[in-house]
């Protein structure tokens, strides 16, 4: 009997923890029941599209450089590709080309020509005096 008395004794503290066990489980899905669902998540919002055209931009680098003596140069970069480089181009060009543009690129442009247009001037004039002079010693020679 005491082996019976004692799987008694075992037999009420296994329905105990099984009992609370299932009590422990009942209990968390009581809990999960209570609590509210969450809500569904709501559809993302799109935006309406633009009916605008969107503009293609294009890059195009004209460079213009001159020299002191009065030779311009202009060179062309599509991005970056170039077109032509080294095109020689009258300074009479560049000053209208600069005036098309606008004003405020053409007041420093035509500087820059007149400065080479006054050094072409004294350039002349000395070499004209050099041509005197040669001109005098060649008379001179002949006589």
């Amino acid at each position: 009997m005491t082996v019976d008395a004692a799987s008694a004794t075992q037999a009420p503290e296994d329905s105990a923890v099984s009992s609370e066990g299932e009590q422990g489980t009942v209990s968390a899905e009581r809990e999960q029941q209570e609590q509210p669902a969450p809500a569904p998540a709501e559809p993302a919002k799109r935006k309406p599209k633009s009916t605008a055209r969107k503009t293609r931009t294009v890059v195009l680098t004209l460079t213009v450089t001159g020299t002191a003596d009065g030779e311009w140069q202009a060179e062309l970069k599509h991005g970056s590709t170039w077109v032509a480089r080294g095109l020689g181009i009258p300074a009479s060009a560049v000053s209208r080309a600069a005036k098309e543009l606008h004003e405020e690129l053409s007041a420093p442009i035509d500087e820059v020509i007149n400065q080479a247009r006054e050094q072409q001037q004294a350039k002349v004039a000395q070499l004209e005096a050099e041509l005197q002079q040669a001109r005098q010693a060649l008379a001179e020679l002949e006589s």
